[in-house]
């Protein structure tokens, strides 16, 4: 059987494996089996953050795809799904915090693994400050609501304030995350419970006045906004779909706690379709909704006003909730909140992962001997993030946009890397049965192809100096140069290990592995 023989003790490099294969995977000292098919679920929608992400992605969506927002939704999932099924199958085989990392590692060698780790890693830990960010923002959103005092609202804008409570943020997210799996949970469940509770709400109020009449905007439901052919034109599709992977982004931290969970080899798969399909089902009901009640016009409500455009639950809650407004708000903060705190989970994971194959030096490896959690690496990834905004938030507020929007070509890129790693990597198996035909070999391979186009797309386009913000370096976009500098960072920083660290690069501590069927049996 394919190796996944664990060590017993956590280490720089990985034990020698029973079946004789150079560079094994092998444990890491996390608390086996404390997370649940429910609890990884509730951990993987946090982490997604529903309220947060859609009400900033509505908007944009809408104005470039008009009613057939929910075809776009429905399109965007699609490659996410398709993914998600390459995710488990790999985790099936080889259950290991390092994920994509080691998938990649493990399928195409060293080099193209470290730079899908590379990946995962800055998208995660630069989300995280526009997470805390975020939730700043909201904070004192519904300080003003609740008070009826809206000058509250704008100390958010005070420099100083702002980037002093989103520390406050991170730290308590910190705390929280170095502390063991359980408490996670426990928190979790309180957030994320809350958060869906408050969107349903939202979204069945919405539904009852848009088909009521008593709406801004009301607009009877068509099955015709389900129709993806229905959009004006490829670019718009594109954009538009850029935007509803977005959305989505964050299912994965599912696997990142496989060594965790119970059942390592089923559970982290099974919890990340079961995500997604929650996701998507939640995104529908509330695009059906938002169009029931605003439409998609340009007016005070309408969701192409670009007025509103930034955060689009805020300016409906009133009209829709009236005097319960407050709950959204307090959603979309518990949303934010919740997704900086599961978010750590991922970044933390995988640098112990590098730090453990001796892809980076050995501190990352450190388990806490009292929690079993990645204590330093969650502790680095903090204070990445942190440093990120504050002077991020000092030299300008575009600039922290922009490198979130150019993080959507990160996430295209790390999650094609892993689709295709597990194309590759079961090569041998693909017809030993029908089942293996579709999930290791076509849904993985057309979900990556689809990422794939997707972030050459965003590279093309965001090479002009309209994307984004409109920002631009020497002519080219903002967005693209970020993008392409972090590319380029990972590059740099891997090409520094190899010198420091050749044992990982030559694959002695994690090499390449044959699918099953191409294995020789054991004598």
């Amino acid at each position: 059987m394919i190796d996944t023989t664990r060590a017993t003790e956590p280490g720089p490099g990985a034990t020698e494996p029973e079946s004789g294969v150079t560079g094994g995977i092998s444990r890491k000292g996390l608390s086996a089996g404390t997370v649940g098919l429910i609890g990884a679920v509730v951990i993987g929608i946090s982490c997604v953050a529903p309220a947060y992400t859609f009400t900033a992605a509505v908007g944009p969506t809408a104005s470039v795809v008009g009613l057939q927002v929910p075809a776009i939704i429905l399109v965007g999932f699609l490659p996410m799904l398709l993914v998600a099924f390459g995710y488990r199958e790999l985790n099936r085989r080889m259950p290991d915090s390092g994920t994509s990392f080691t998938w990649a590692s493990r399928a195409f060698g060293p080099w193209i693994g470290w730079m899908a780790g590379w990946g995962l890693i800055a998208a995660t830990i630069l989300v995280l400050s526009n997470l805390a960010g975020i939730a700043v923002e909201f904070l004192f959103l519904l300080i003003a609501q609740v008070t009826g005092n809206a000058a509250i609202a704008d100390l958010a804008g005070v420099t100083w304030i702002n980037i002093l409570v989103c520390l406050l943020f991170m730290l308590g997210a910190t705390v929280i995350s170095y502390r063991d799996m359980q408490t996670t949970q426990k928190l979790q469940y309180f957030l994320v419970g809350f958060q869906i509770l408050v969107l349903l709400f939202f979204a069945i109020a919405a539904i009852v006045k848009g088909a009521s009449g008593d709406a801004f905007d009301p607009t009877p439901f068509d099955w015709q906004w389900f129709n993806p052919f229905a959009v004006s034109s490829f670019s718009a599709f594109a954009a538009g779909l850029s935007l509803s992977i977005f959305i989505f982004w964050g299912w994965d931290v599912t696997l990142t706690m496989n060594e965790e969970t119970k059942d390592p080899e089923r559970t982290p798969g099974r919890a990340a379709t079961v995500t997604v399909l929650t996701i998507v089902a939640l995104y529908l009901l509330l695009a059906v909704a938002m169009i029931m009640f605003s439409g998609v016009g340009t007016g005070a409500l309408g969701l192409g006003n670009e007025d509103i455009q930034e955060n689009v639950f805020f300016h409906l809650s009133g009209p829709i909730l009236g005097p319960l407004a407050f709950l959204v708000s307090l959603a979309v903060l518990t949303s934010s909140a919740s997704s900086l705190q599961s978010t750590f989970v991922s970044p933390a994971r995988t640098l112990l992962a590098m730090g453990h194959y001796g892809a980076l030096p050995s501190t990352f490896s450190k388990v806490s001997p009292r929690f079993f959690t990645p204590g330093y690496a969650t502790i680095v990834s903090a204070i990445v993030a942190s440093a990120f905004y504050a002077v991020m938030r000092f030299l300008s507020e575009d600039v922290l946009w922009d490198t979130i929007t150019a993080l959507g070509m990160m996430i295209c890129f790390y999650y094609g890397i892993t689709a295709f790693a597990c194309v590759w990597y079961f090569r041998k198996q693909w017809f030993d049965s029908a089942r293996n035909v579709f999930f290791t070999f076509l849904f993985p391979l057309v979900g990556g192809v689809i990422l794939a186009v997707l972030f050459v797309t965003t590279l093309i386009d965001s090479m002009s100096p309209d994307y984004g913000s409109g920002s631009s370096i020497g002519g080219l976009g903002l967005v693209f140069v970020l993008g392409v500098t972090v590319i380029l960072l990972g590059i740099v920083v891997m090409v520094w290990q190899a010198v420091r660290r050749p044992a990982f690069f030559r694959g002695e501590t994690l090499g390449t592995d044959a699918p099953l069927s191409a294995r020789r049996p054991r004598r």
